[in-house]
């Protein structure tokens, strides 16, 4: 069977529920620098009716990125039902996605930065594992970390970049450790602490970080940059569910997506360890713009996994430039000329 670095290419992205894309779009493109919308593709969801209720339901999605590097943010809006919100603010340590991980440039000067611009931050903190970072909330109340930020795409003025992890509550961190190190691939443990965490709040938590040990190929790798999975375990009390009794889609962090090179090696992985596709949309499915494969598997308590095997990518819509990746090697980096050019599709305020 392939090593994981060789069927897995980095975050692609996370998906945000919210109840207005545009708006949405509009804030992290003006705060955070996702300013490139990779697609927008309104449409029906009718693979996903095993977490929406049964029924096909209609949405309105927006893939944008940071062409500095990192993982985008699919913002995922509901067009045919009112968005149910969590009955109650996830808090660290809670089931689920608790936390984007995004790579700064400067720690300090982005805190400096988001405080000028008004956006209430907490203060920085030094993690166990010895980087800095601090934490805001957008105006939905989804939880982002900036951190110390490695494997950059390109230089520019911009302080942040894009995704660099994830921070995932779960219930028994070391049956969640098994799962991320041999179906994600993450499978360094950089840090292992227990006790009172001032940065998460109140309570004693334990806390695992994983990183992969070796860097991963693929088309989009060096777009993706390198990643980190921090595992987080109430001590104190059983975590709740944050999408218990709500659909994929309501708003918050709805899945961890990541990019794919090889979806058949992929899927022998998943059913070797016993987390096999919940989802499956066949060789191919057109998003708009863009074109591939997706699945999902769930982790151990339930956090919906996304992986996603692309087949056309818009790289400057304007001159009808498609790229075409199913006739190839997506084990190979693409060189960065052709990705870089997505940053002509650049919106600004």
């Amino acid at each position: 069977m392939k090593n994981v670095t060789s069927v897995l290419s980095g975050i692609q992205q996370i998906g945000i529920g919210v109840k207005d894309a545009d708006k949405a779009f509009a804030w992290y493109r003006k705060y955070f620098g996702m300013d490139i919308p990779v697609f927008k593709d309104a449409s029906k969801a009718g693979f996903m009716t095993p977490y929406t209720g049964g029924e096909v339901r209609s949405r309105y999605a927006i893939l944008a990125i940071n062409i500095q590097g990192g993982g985008g943010f699919e913002i995922w809006q509901f067009t045919d039902r009112d968005p149910q919100l969590p009955a109650f603010l996830p808090q660290p340590g809670d089931l689920g996605i608790n936390g984007i991980i995004i790579k700064s440039r400067n720690v300090e000067k982005s805190h400096a930065q988001f405080r000028r611009q008004g956006l209430e931050v907490s203060d920085i903190f030094e993690t166990p594992w010895g980087s800095k970072r601090f934490h805001l909330n957008d105006p939905w109340n989804n939880r982002f970390t900036f951190t110390e930020g490695k494997g950059w795409f390109r230089s520019g003025k911009a302080l942040n970049g894009g995704i660099a992890g994830a921070q995932i509550g779960v219930s028994d961190i070391d049956r969640s450790v098994q799962f991320y190190q041999q179906v994600i691939g993450a499978d360094q443990v950089v840090s292992d602490t227990t006790g009172i965490s001032h940065e998460l709040g109140r309570g004693t938590f334990r806390r695992v970080l994983l990183r992969p040990s070796a860097a991963w190929g693929g088309a989009f790798s060096r777009l993706l940059g390198p990643f980190e999975i921090e595992l987080i375990q109430s001590l104190d009390h059983p975590g709740r569910k944050i999408y218990e009794g709500r659909f994929w889609g309501d708003p918050g962090f709805i899945h961890l997506c990541f990019d794919v090179n090889d979806m058949v090696a992929l899927e022998n992985r998943c059913n070797q360890h016993g987390f096999p596709f919940t989802v499956n949309s066949g060789n191919s499915f057109d998003m708009g713009e863009a074109a591939g494969q997706f699945t999902y598997c769930e982790d151990p308590d339930g956090t919906l996994i996304e992986f996603v095997k692309t087949y056309r990518l818009p790289v400057m819509k304007k001159w009808g430039w498609y790229l075409n990746l199913e006739k190839r090697d997506q084990s190979k980096p693409l060189p960065d000329w052709i990705l870089g050019g997505m940053r002509f599709q650049r919106e600004k305020e």
